[in-house]
């Protein structure tokens, strides 16, 4: 049976017609069952290193709703933590990360997230894909560098200001580490790779270029080495046009992740024409729901070109969206498209 979003990533067009559909945050709080599940085990950090609740996580959204891809229960910041260093989450769900001293990469630091893409690869059905993902090097940097998500990142903006050499040392171990952990995920029996680069807009022009397009260059070209036909998306979250542009066109992605701030028109005669696009639906509308989502959700559906976009949102489910606008967007998506 053939996947609809492997066909699409695949430049072959649509499985009948069929607009592939999943959501970033799928598997998170607004889900009833999902809070169950985390109260079993409410360390985050655990819960992702154990397989048996990871694997539950990616399923709750496919038990619920008609969606084309499960993408792997896990965190960014497992990179860092497998490169040694100290990584935690406090009780509202934000990372603190300790002092990056003598780092380097262990594979089995993080061996449970092979486990779980391994088990939840064989539970998936035929026609669903199963996404793998990582961070986007200079966002994987900024909370190094930080050591906790702080607005706008003042440490790491001293450092990209003063210490740029340092910054390119960092990144390049960052590399080494992302592209093994990247492999593993593929070996283990992912079938996309998603890089959230979530912090991308904090740089721009030439700073973006150096910055987030040449790491992500040189990362998907190592993984295109080893892996030829593995499709990657990436997504530099608040990117301004013109950066998502020269992102587009010079990474050698298989599909670009929008937020909601562009303009459709725009993505449909610049972005479109250089790579499939995916996301750009706001969340806001899901948490509201009713007449307004069905406008939002018809008007993106009618923009763009059908076989070269995956319905998604510009970032990820707000906690406080209902589940049943969730089973309305889904509605709206196969009736419309």
């Amino acid at each position: 049976m053939e996947k609809p979003l492997l066909k699409l990533l695949a430049g072959q067009g649509l499985v009948e017609g069929r607009r592939p559909l999943w959501l970033m945050r799928q598997a998170g709080r607004y889900l009833p069952d999902y809070m169950d599940l985390r109260a079993e085990e409410p360390d985050f950090l655990r819960f992702c290193l154990n397989p048996a609740l990871a694997v539950q996580a990616s399923l709750l959204p496919l038990k619920r709703y008609d969606l084309d891809a499960a993408i792997m229960f896990a965190d960014i910041l497992l990179v860092p933590y497998g490169l040694g260093q100290k990584l935690g989450f406090s009780s509202q769900g934000g990372p603190q990360l300790g002092e990056r001293e003598r780092l380097s990469w262990d594979r089995g630091r993080v061996a449970p997230v092979y486990e779980t893409i391994a088990a939840l690869r064989s539970k998936l059905d035929d026609a669903v894909a199963l996404i793998g993902f990582g961070g986007g090097l200079f966002t994987l940097a900024c909370y190094m560098v930080e050591g906790a998500a702080r607005a706008g990142f003042p440490a790491m903006m001293r450092v990209l200001r003063d210490e740029r050499d340092r910054l390119v040392s960092l990144m390049d171990l960052l590399l080494e580490a992302s592209v093994d952990y990247l492999s593993a995920q593929i070996e283990a029996g992912a079938e996309v790779i998603q890089i959230f680069d979530s912090h991308a807009g904090l740089v721009e022009g030439q700073d973006f270029a150096q910055f987030v397009v040449e790491p992500t260059q040189r990362l998907v070209a190592a993984l295109r080495q080893r892996f030829v036909d593995v499709p990657v998306i990436g997504f530099a979250r608040g990117a301004r046009a013109q950066d998502s542009v020269i992102y587009a066109r010079d990474c050698g992605l298989s599909a670009v992740s929008l937020g909601q701030e562009m303009e459709l028109f725009f993505v449909r005669d610049v972005l479109q024409p250089l790579c499939p696009i995916q996301g750009l639906l706001d969340p806001a509308l899901l948490v509201q729901g009713g007449a307004a989502l069905e406008r939002g959700v018809r008007d993106l559906l009618a923009a763009l070109d059908p076989a070269r976009h995956i319905v998604n949102l510009g970032h990820g489910i707000n906690k406080e969206t209902p589940p049943a606008h969730v089973e309305q967007l889904v509605g709206l998506v196969r009736r419309y498209a």
